[in-house]
């Protein structure tokens, strides 16, 4: 077994590239934001409608990268050289094979979705040209889930952060040529947003691709069509995954509906707080899908009780991490919360819960790491079930019953969410002790 420094050193290794593209992406889209806010509110209300209305639709095939991960790290684990390339293969026939059909009803219902979320026609209408833009790529996001999943499970994570690099770079340009039509294309005003990050993405997937047909041919790399029971253990495992996502991004729509219930500007501070929880747990979801592949290649190899420390180990780094991060909220709530608010009103309203989301960052470190962890183990049914138990049943019905019914508003809402993030911590890490998901075969 490795000595302990150097298990820190191979979990920073592999989390690290991983954090860094997921803090780019989100830089990304506060630029994309700026580019298409300068053309007015109208536009901009448009492009975030569009926007969730593409993470609600990714969403459904999120399940592709774990899937495949897990069963890459298994057999880079068990030394099956010729084979770690076997379960992409089958992801990409499967992202081909469902994104297609989604995209062209997508299409189709484009005017439709975007009435479910806004029924303001003008806003309606930049929705709607972006998100048709947008769902043009699912095809190429589908596959490059596909192509993460087996990167991180070879543990080979820096290649996910040179390519995503690379895509920013192509989006960057694209959007700001199709938005304000600059070296003689078309101005096509926030719908040039969306056709820019598309074309980011199918760039990105070439990219993918070239490394692949270069590195990944030794390993079953496109050497012919996997056997079915592939297919079908990639579908038993991506399905819940995605699944989950899908469900637990609606839970937070349905979240700010109860706020709505409480009032605007619940709504206004709860929507800082939600995005800043979400960014600033990156880092624990980077080491997570660290510990998924590290996991994942121990019980390739037999080593039940070694990848049960890998676990502990991942959220341990994970605590230290997210505590440093959410020191400043703690300590200097109004000088964060002024970034993103200016009427002292909402500073007032939002200051307690955000020391409480400092709070419940830290807390939520063991659910990130062994959620991610349990991923790679193949235990996707079980992530999913404890997820949107606790979610649905539980923390959604009393937010509305503390915030709405009991009238506690945005603060007693936040406590019910510290309750909650509490108590998924302690679930995973029972159900990691248990060590049941030693036995899934994948």
């Amino acid at each position: 077994m490795l000595p302990p420094s150097s298990r820190r050193r191979t979990i920073l290794r592999l989390a690290l590239p991983i954090i860094a593209g997921m803090l780019s992406q989100s830089l990304i889209n506060l630029i994309d934001a700026a580019m298409v806010g300068s053309l007015g509110e109208v536009p901009l209300a448009g492009v975030g409608i569009g926007g969730y209305l593409m993470f609600m639709v990714t969403a459904l095939l999120f399940g592709l990268s774990s899937g495949v991960q897990a069963q890459t790290a298994r057999r880079h684990g068990e030394a099956a050289w010729e084979r770690r390339a076997v379960p992409l293969n089958a992801g990409l026939v499967i992202a081909a094979l469902l994104a297609l059909p989604i995209t062209l009803l997508c299409l189709w219902q484009a005017p439709g979705l975007v009435a479910l979320i806004n029924q303001d026609p003008a806003v309606g209408a930049e929705a709607v040209a972006y998100f048709r833009w947008r769902v043009l790529s699912l095809v190429a996001v589908a596959m490059i889930f596909c192509f993460r999943g087996y990167w991180n499970g070879i543990q080979q994570t820096g290649l996910y952060l040179r390519i995503i690099l690379a895509m920013h770079a192509v989006n960057v340009a694209a959007s700001l040529g199709l938005i304000f039509g600059y070296l003689g294309l078309p101005a096509m005003g926030a719908a040039g947003a969306g056709a820019g990050t598309t074309l980011s993405l199918y760039a990105g997937l070439a990219l993918w691709a070239a490394a692949s047909l270069r590195h990944a041919r030794p390993s079953g790399f496109l050497a012919g069509l996997p056997r079915r029971l592939t297919f079908l253990t990639t579908l038993r495992l991506a399905a819940p995954h995605s699944f989950q996502q899908l469900w637990f991004a609606g839970g937070y729509a349905v979240l700010f509906w109860i706020l709505g219930q409480v009032g605007t500007a619940s709504v206004a501070a709860g929507h800082v707080l939600v995005n800043l929880s979400l960014l600033l747990i990156l880092p624990g979801v980077g080491l997570g899908m660290a510990a998924m592949s590290l996991v994942g290649e121990a019980l390739g190899r037999e080593a039940h009780g070694d990848a049960h420390r890998w676990g502990w180990e991942v959220v341990h780094l994970a605590w230290l991490c997210l505590a440093v991060i959410a020191l400043p909220m703690a300590l200097f709530p109004d000088a964060v919360l002024g970034l993103f608010l200016h009427d002292p009103a909402l500073v007032e309203l939002a200051r307690l819960p955000l020391r409480l989301t400092a709070l419940m960052i830290v807390l939520d470190a063991a659910a990130l790491v062994l959620a991610q962890a349990l991923l790679g183990a193949g235990a996707n049914r079980t992530v999913m079930t404890a997820t949107l138990s606790l979610q649905w049943l539980l923390f959604l019905p009393l937010a509305w019953w503390v915030g709405v019914w009991l009238d506690q508003g945005l603060v007693g809402i936040w406590w019910v969410q510290l309750g909650y993030r509490a108590l998924n911590s302690l679930w995973f890490a029972a159900i990691w002790q248990r060590r049941r998901w030693q036995r899934v075969i994948v």
